[in-house]
């Protein structure tokens, strides 16, 4: 952690906390982008959540009543899970590095302690590792069943 001077209202000298590797005004910049974008996904979840209210299972099950017909409005409802499932994982992961960058923990790698790079900070700004740990992560850490949603 880092400590940048900046002037007080009453004209002392203050010091404020910054991040390692990023100022004040990359800091607000991620931090104005993560507050967008989880606005932007409790919206989506909020709005999926009423389409299948309006428009999912009793409808298309009562309408058509054969096994295929059945399946596939399973099949609707799973999607709809599927896509809010993924979507409160992101959402819980920018929380996470809202609470990280009000701590004074945000930008740097939760391995090794490295900072990690701003560019990757803009591109993911909820990133909890530096791109080599990520790497190394991703290549130990793969799943064997396929692709999810």
């Amino acid at each position: 952690m880092m400590l940048g001077p900046s002037t007080g209202t009453d004209g002392l000298k203050m010091t404020k906390v910054l991040e390692p590797g990023l100022d004040a005004r990359q800091l607000d910049s991620l931090r104005t982008a993560m507050e967008a974008r989880s606005r932007q996904l409790r919206e989506e979840i909020r709005q999926t959540l009423l389409k299948s209210d309006s428009e999912q299972y009793l409808q298309i099950a009562d309408a058509v009543r054969d096994l295929e017909d059945d399946s596939f409005a399973d099949l609707m409802v799973d999607v709809s899970l599927a896509e809010i499932d993924r979507d409160l994982e992101e959402l819980r992961a920018i929380d996470a590095a809202l609470l990280r960058l009000g701590e004074g923990s945000y930008g740097m790698c939760e391995v090794c302690d490295k900072p990690i790079d701003v560019n990757r900070l803009r591109a993911a700004p909820e990133a909890l590792r530096c791109i080599d740990c990520q790497t190394l992560y991703e290549r130990t850490h793969f799943q064997k069943f396929g692709h999810t949603l």
